[in-house]
């Protein structure tokens, strides 16, 4: 009688066993983080070309909002629902909340093709499925670097992650050149761009993908989840209407459903504290706050995650509304060239970033981490130094070196949080780095913009006024214009927009002027000279903060301590109750250029990456 022998593993190429099975599912994942996050931002730069398509003017009165939704909604829903999404990924499966993301993508961006209705119904129509959009790059932020982290071995994660890291940064600016290009030919083409790639990425996820990291089965935490969607919803809602005026205020940070919905929001995210503290399966295990390296690199990660956002906005503005037009290109042209003039960014995320991770591997996160944000501060004040009306090369230099830095810092950072936290919380892991990275920009959307708005405040009206009544606009008219919230200017510059004709139209003043005086106030160079010193003064209270914020961001970073890996040495698949024991007993600090393990440690552990 022969003994029963155990068949060979399965050496198909979609079998997890398979030596190359890694490679899969980072193809994967990657074209899955650029998809979410192309579409982050295509539709910003291609707003004027959506709002003229739907019939609707988003700078008239009553409005506003609808364009505020347009670009905020998506990155809103990303943020409150990742890490939700995070926690079903170790419940039910990374791999199967992974797949159903690109599914609902791929839905979301197909009903955004064929919006049926025009002016206030079919900017509704887009909003609504901006958010099914933003529900399915939610599971897709969520469990990308999860998947990535379980099929990965430590010493090769950095490498794994710093390409999928440099997609999903490169991705937001990539978006901006190919919303540019498709808004020239179809603004229906920004949202069908999508559905081949999401197709094919539906295939390719449910063919090859398999499930190889460990689940942490146990009940939905309730409670959890409805306290952190609501109190992070109400908080970056709050601080997007903040930018819009508000009685005599330029700004809206005085409504009084401005204050509530900010103070209302962080006492339910107190409260989302308190109950995961007690829970017995949390949404979200906050004692992993407790683990040094997981901490300070969330930290630093927001911080970082504000800046670019800050900076992506604030270089859109600066390109479309004065740098282009002064440089004889017309309004309508310079979304797509300002998304051109951005290349050095995304080229400087594509050389730092795979090249960090996989240095990272070997030495660790925190000295490349932290010098990436040191570089991005000092290219927030060498922005500060040049002119606004620069020469090219300068600028190219200067924000080539900030893709540097960032590149520098995304990819081993993230991998130093995947790398700091047991298995079976890598699902939650990844979507709370994933809510920091999408909350950190959608926070500088209205911290930014006020900023900008309360720097242009001291200085626009005057500039404004004595612009428009030296070429022949009434005093009248001239000092009403003048008194508007600089928002008005603002958006339209940032929408490549006249400005001066969208604040001179309504009014009928144009076209009693003499065609010498109206040829100059709507031409390309009359808006960029008025408002060049005041833009700068906005850019320095801008660009100050957000240097500051990177600085914060290294120390934070570099405070993180050497290099940390949690070596799950013992089974993981539990409840969170019984974390901290099984942590205790599991965890192995691998310090920076050594193997060998020291004193256990676990989600109390100090130690960092």
């Amino acid at each position: 009688m022969t003994a029963a022998t155990t068949p060979p593993p399965s050496r198909a190429i979609f079998s997890k066993e398979h030596p190359h099975y890694k490679w899969v599912a980072l193809s994967n994942t990657t074209l899955g983080m650029l998809m979410a996050t192309i579409n982050s931002s295509i539709v910003i730069i291609s707003l004027p070309a959506i709002f003229k398509g739907i019939k609707l003017n988003p700078l008239g009165a009553g409005n506003v909002s609808y364009l505020l939704w347009m670009l905020m909604g998506y990155m809103l829903v990303t943020a409150v629902l990742v890490v939700t999404f995070g926690r079903l990924g170790d419940m039910y499966g990374r791999v199967r909340i992974y797949n159903l993301g690109f599914v609902v993508f791929t839905v979301g961006s197909i009903a955004l093709a064929f919006d049926p209705f025009t002016s206030g119904p079919g900017a509704m129509w887009l909003i609504a499925w901006r958010f099914v959009q933003g529900i399915g790059g939610a599971m897709l932020f969520a469990n990308s670097t999860a998947i990535l982290t379980d099929a990965f071995p430590p010493h090769r994660r950095g490498m794994a992650l710093g390409i999928n890291q440099v997609a999903a940064i490169a991705g937001s600016f990539i978006g901006l050149i190919v919303g540019g290009l498709l808004a020239v030919v179809d603004w229906r083409a920004v949202f069908f761009v999508s559905v081949p790639i999401g197709v094919i990425g539906t295939i390719w996820s449910y063919i090859s993908l398999k499930e190889v990291g460990t689940k942490n089965p146990g009940k939905l935490d309730w409670p959890g989840n409805i306290t952190f969607a609501v109190g992070l919803a109400a908080l970056l809602t709050a601080i997007t209407y903040g930018i819009q005026p508000y009685g005599d205020s330029s700004t809206g940070w005085g409504n009084p459903w401005v204050i509530g919905g900010i103070a209302g929001g962080i006492v339910l995210l107190v409260v989302f504290a308190f109950i995961e503290l007690r829970a017995k399966a949390p949404m979200f295990n906050m004692r992993l706050f407790r683990i040094r390296a997981f901490a300070m690199a969330n930290l630093a990660g927001l911080l970082a995650s504000v800046g670019r956002g800050g900076l992506q906005f604030m270089l859109i503005i600066w390109l479309q509304g004065i740098w282009l037009p002064l440089h004889g290109f017309n309004y309508a042209d310079t979304p797509l060239w300002a998304g051109i003039y951005m290349l050095p960014i995304t080229i400087g995320f594509l050389i730092a970033g795979p090249l960090s991770g996989v240095l990272s591997d070997r030495f660790g996160a925190r000295f490349f981490a932290t010098l990436g944000l040191v570089i991005v501060a000092v290219t927030f004040v060498l922005l500060l130094i040049i002119p606004v009306n620069f020469e090219y090369w300068q600028f190219a230099i200067i924000t080539g070196l900030s893709g540097i830095g960032s590149g520098m810092f995304g990819a081993p950072n993230r991998t130093a949080i995947m790398n700091s936290v047991p298995a079976n919380q890598r699902g939650a892991a990844s979507g709370m780095a994933g809510t920091v990275q999408n909350a950190g920009t959608s926070l500088s959307i209205g911290l930014f913009f006020s900023l900008l708005i309360s720097g242009l405040a001291s200085s626009l009206p005057s500039a404004l006024y004595s612009g428009l009544t030296s070429h022949g606009v009434p005093t009248a008219a001239a000092q009403k214009i003048s008194e508007l919230p600089p928002v008005g200017s603002v958006f339209a510059a940032f929408l490549g927009y006249n400005p001066i004709q969208s604040l001179l139209g309504p009014t009928g003043v144009l076209a009693k002027l003499p065609a010498s005086d109206a040829a100059a106030l709507t031409g390309k160079e009359f808006f960029p000279q008025l408002i060049q010193q005041p833009f700068h003064d906005g850019l320095v209270v801008v660009f100050v903060a957000a240097a500051i914020m990177s600085l914060i961001g290294a120390i934070a970073s570099f405070s993180r301590g050497k290099k940390f890996v949690h070596v799950d040495t013992v089974p993981t698949a539990i409840g969170h109750g019984d974390d901290e024991a099984v942590a205790a007993r599991a965890t192995h600090a691998i310090a920076s250029g050594s193997m060998s393990a020291s004193a256990p440690t676990g989600p109390d552990a100090s130690g960092g990456a």
